[in-house]
């Protein structure tokens, strides 16, 4: 015999949602981990040898997508050129270096900037390789700020 459910018969699933919903909206208290904890915990997830199997098709392409993720997501603190010091930065009491100077922190090494831009630092720089950058972005930001946007990289492709 097939019997239909009426509006009655769901009242017992409606209340389970309706008490589902209301724990869900009661306060939580679970605070985020400090800004230690969080580059901590991305300095153990680091691995240099996770980048050895990411393959470019060219090193146009790399350069594209490298320019892509610096200006969506390096360039409010370390300025169109690499310099640091923008408006951006300064309205958040943040000392950001900059990354193109000879001399610089990361100064054409690679693979220690993919290694700073994955753990970020306890002075502002964000953890990108926790949640937010993936390996291959990384690869690209670094490529890119090494070998395009350093002056010497410029002037190598301006000599050509």
């Amino acid at each position: 015999m097939n019997r239909r459910q009426g509006p009655g018969n769901l009242t017992p699933v409606v209340a389970c949602v309706l008490a589902l919903i209301a724990s869900a909206c009661q306060k939580h208290d679970f605070p985020p981990p400090d800004r230690e904890q969080r580059i901590m915990a991305a300095d153990t997830l680091f691995a240099r040898i996770s980048f050895d199997t990411i393959a470019w098709e060219s090193d146009s392409a790399r350069s594209i997508d490298g320019n892509i993720v610096y200006a969506s997501t390096c360039r409010r603190c370390h300025g169109p050129l690499g310099d640091g010091g923008t408006d951006y930065a300064r309205s958040r009491n943040l000392d950001v270096p900059s990354i193109t100077e000879p001399g610089a922190d990361y100064d054409g090494d690679v693979a220690a900037l993919r290694r700073h831009i994955f753990v970020g630092h306890s002075t502002g720089m964000p953890t990108f390789g926790i949640a937010t950058l993936s390996l291959r972005e990384i690869d690209a930001a670094a490529w890119y700020v090494v070998n395009v946007l350093r002056p010497e990289a410029l002037a190598r492709d301006t000599l050509r």
